[in-house]
Formats: structure tokens, sequence, C-alpha cells
């Protein structure tokens, strides 16, 4: 494994960083508040919390050595679909000839895709 590791390494000597885009994506969803609070012995806590409606937004974005590049964000959950509208109509268009695109997918789908403008 050590030596596996060491080769990918010194492959990656030719790699410019500047030319590495990441996206990562992330949540947020109106049931996330805690279940349990604390007070004081024998005193009720009471703390008012969304009910009812569920909604989940998505935030999507590239960071690279440029700065953040390409945010979005997405009413709902994101799907394949989704991703793939991303990645045509924001991200593409932000991206420079040679950037390398790296995303991981938390759908067991783990891709690296080098896109050519």
């Amino acid at each position: 494994m050590l030596k596996r590791r060491e080769a990918w390494f010194e492959g990656q000597l030719d790699q410019d960083p500047e030319k590495l885009v990441f996206i990562d994506e992330t949540w947020a969803t109106a049931n996330m508040p805690r279940r349990h609070g604390r007070c004081r012995r024998g005193e009720r806590l009471r703390v008012g919390v969304p009910h009812g409606h569920w909604k989940t937004t998505t935030f999507v974005g590239a960071l690279t050595l440029r700065g953040f590049i390409a945010p979005w964000v997405l009413d709902g959950a994101i799907n394949r679909t989704a991703f793939e509208t991303y990645v045509s109509k924001v991200l593409v268009p932000e991206l420079k000839a040679g950037d390398v695109v790296v995303f991981r997918i938390l759908n067991e789908i783990y891709i690296i895709i080098d896109f050519i403008v």
C-alpha cells in the first residue's frame, strides 16, 4: 500500500493546482432542529421550531485556487437531472481550458472528469 501511495504522489508532481476544480454540495432542511435541550431541573423547555413543511435546500459550488465559482442553490434535494443541469448551465461556463473537475456524489458514485472547454 505504501508503494502505491508513493507512486500516486509522485505522479501528481505535474498536476497544476491552478487547474483543479473541486465541486461540493451541502443541504439544509427545516426538520433539523434538536429534539432535546437543557433547562433547569423541574422546568419545561419551550422553544419554537418549524413544523409541517420539511423543505430541503441544496447548495452546490466549486472551489478553486482562483476562488469560489459556480454557486447554485436548489429548492429540494439534488438528483442526477439537477446535477447535470448544474454542470451544463452553471459550472461549464465558468471553467477554463484544461481544468480538471473533481467531485464526489454521496450515492456510492465517485467520479473524476476532465472537462476540456
